[in-house]
């Protein structure tokens, strides 16, 4: 499907029913699956042969959807997980141990930020955080001899910083580490990391992908460019055998699958966070109007930005996609044909008239949700970002009376008139 657009793959790929098969991606419901000998399933367990046993590694409908997304993105292989922060866990932890270093942006969403810095301290992995729009002789003080991965975000959720893709990515591979990128926010309509240099890229799908709130759901799509047995000493797991599956090693037996391989048959195996079918099968229908509705969400957002600029009581207005914005120039080079449709702005009244203002909503509705069809709004001080100190929510570009707007597909005059309403009433 790679010669196709990306509207085209949206809705064409993955699923390819044959002669008298059902047109609609089919939902492989079962948890298990029937082989005619004990040998083949063995050959299954030893890796020898490809195909399905147990549905907490691997499930036909995930599949469907994770090729999809890999076609999308541009990507070598993909796999579905139960959530964006499962595949933000698995992405890093696949190459990371106990003793490893991880290099991070610090603007990222705030679950993924504790997830670095938190709990994967507790397993021996540390983290150095790292102002994204840092010059790259200070961010180079930030590498270790035992930096395993740099993890960022095209766009941050919420502060809408946009990623030097291509600065991160020389950096990162200078040091002999991948890139990792959420690439959630941008989604692949509107970015393609892998041609900046980024070696894999994670999403939440519960977000644009879905896009309707319906289902929770991960993904990580690997280049399949990173050399990972060019450096076997830093990346064992990959380049030394795995005891648990009679020694392979997955470089040597997988090549550029050997990522994605191992991450499947290894962590999923372990941990189990898998995408279930059914909603592998709703992120598919999500899908098939990502193209549309990221069109719809990002010329709604631009015009109600806009509009906030304008507006006599709105302090400040945050969106990349504004002419004069900070990060204009480097969204304009990373995603020309829009951004996303979150916006960041904050009242002059400060925390308590975000509060205000949002209590006085009547189209929009206060929700933990973000990039969804409908809108809805945030205060991530008081909400997602409440564990993080008032210094990290500075050094996260959270400032305290920041409120992110998640702009619909509704018609923006509807969602303008709602706004002006509930801003002229604090």
């Amino acid at each position: 499907m790679s010669q196709y657009k990306k509207d085209t793959i949206c809705v064409q790929s993955g699923w390819k029913p044959g002669n008298g098969e059902p047109r609609l991606m089919p939902i492989i419901q079962s948890t298990t699956f029937k082989y005619d000998s004990s040998e083949q399933m063995g050959r299954l367990f030893d890796l020898e042969d490809s195909g399905y046993f147990y549905t907490r590694l691997q499930n036909p409908t995930n599949d469907m959807a994770a090729q999809k997304i890999c076609e999308l993105e541009g990507g070598y292989a993909a796999m579905l997980t139960s959530s964006g922060q499962a595949a933000n866990y698995y992405a890093v932890f696949n190459i990371c141990e106990a003793g490893d270093h991880v290099v991070m942006s610090s603007t990222v969403y705030g679950g993924t930020f504790n997830l670095l810095t938190c709990t994967m301290k507790k397993m021996g992995i540390s983290c150095t955080v790292v102002d994204p729009d840092a010059p790259r002789e200070e961010l180079e003080k930030a590498f270790q001899d035992n930096t395993k991965c740099v993890f960022a975000e095209t766009i941050a959720n919420p502060a809408l910083v946009v990623l030097d893709l291509e600065k991160f990515a020389h950096l990162a591979h200078e040091h002999h580490c991948p890139l990792i990128v959420d690439n959630t926010f941008a989604t692949p309509i509107h970015c393609n990391p892998f041609q900046w240099g980024a070696d894999i890229v994670t999403h939440s799908t519960t977000k644009y992908m879905d896009g309707h709130g319906a289902t929770v759901g991960g993904c990580i799509v690997d280049s399949g460019n990173f050399d990972w047995a060019a450096y076997p000493d830093r990346y064992p797991g990959l380049c030394t055998p795995d005891e648990s599956y009679h020694g392979i090693v997955y470089t040597e037996k997988f090549g550029k699958g050997a990522y994605i391989t191992k991450a499947t048959s290894q962590l999923m195996r372990d941990l189990g966070s898998i995408q279930a079918p059914m909603n592998a099968f709703l992120l598919n229908l999500g899908l098939e109007t990502l193209a549309l509705r990221m069109e719809k969400h990002c010329g709604n957002a631009l015009r109600i930005a806009q509009f906030l600029e304008s507006h006599e009581k709105v302090a400040w207005v945050n969106y990349p996609g504004l002419p004069g914005n900070k990060y204009y120039d480097l969204a304009q080079k990373y995603m020309p044909d829009g951004t996303c449709g979150v916006i960041a702005f904050g009242l002059k009244g400060g925390r308590a008239a975000a509060g205000e203002m949002m209590d006085r909503l009547k189209l929009a509705v206060i929700a933990t949700h973000v990039a969804d069809s409908k809108t809805c709004m945030l205060h991530p001080a008081s909400h997602t970002h409440r564990q993080m100190t008032d210094a990290q929510l500075v050094e996260a570009g959270v400032a305290p009376d920041l409120i992110r707007l998640s702009v619909g597909i509704e018609n923006a005059e509807d969602i303008i008139a709602d706004l002006k309403q509930a801003i002229e009433a604090v």
